[in-house]
């Protein structure tokens, strides 16, 4: 395993089209997958109303993982930060253009940015399991 400068992390993220936001609810931390895209050094997802988007709003401390691997290996990249929603009419035709589409037939006008307070990546090397 070896640590990814900040720098590098986003092109790895940048790379992929999925992630998982982890979200607060009572302490209790919830997962939920999401297509996203990156807009400069934030990551944004859109959002139907509903319990993810109700916990962003009592909580906006978030953290967003990506991941991708071959046969060779694997990388993981991990956001903390905070999560707004964005309601600014000239960002949100801004972004209207980016290529972030629903998955399910489903209306998301909700979009949300994770700003970074913090990013971490890390590259996995495969093989066998090492003898004891």
């Amino acid at each position: 395993m070896s640590e990814i400068p900040e720098e590098s992390a986003w092109g790895y993220l940048a790379s992929v089209d999925v992630g998982r936001i982890a979200v607060f609810s009572d302490s209790t931390p919830e997962i939920y997958p999401v297509n996203f895209c990156l807009d400069g050094e934030s990551v944004v997802f859109r959002s139907a109303p509903g319990s993810k988007l109700e916990k962003l709003v009592l909580d906006s401390h978030v953290a967003f993982e990506a991941d991708g691997w071959t046969d060779e290996g694997g990388w993981s990249v991990l956001v903390r930060g905070t999560a707004a929603l964005i309601e600014d009419a000239d960002e949100l035709a801004r972004l209207a253009k980016a290529p972030l589409r629903p998955w399910v037939p489903t209306v998301k006008r909700n979009w949300v940015r994770v700003t970074p307070t913090r990013i971490t990546a890390r590259r996995f090397a495969f093989g066998p399991e090492p003898q004891d």
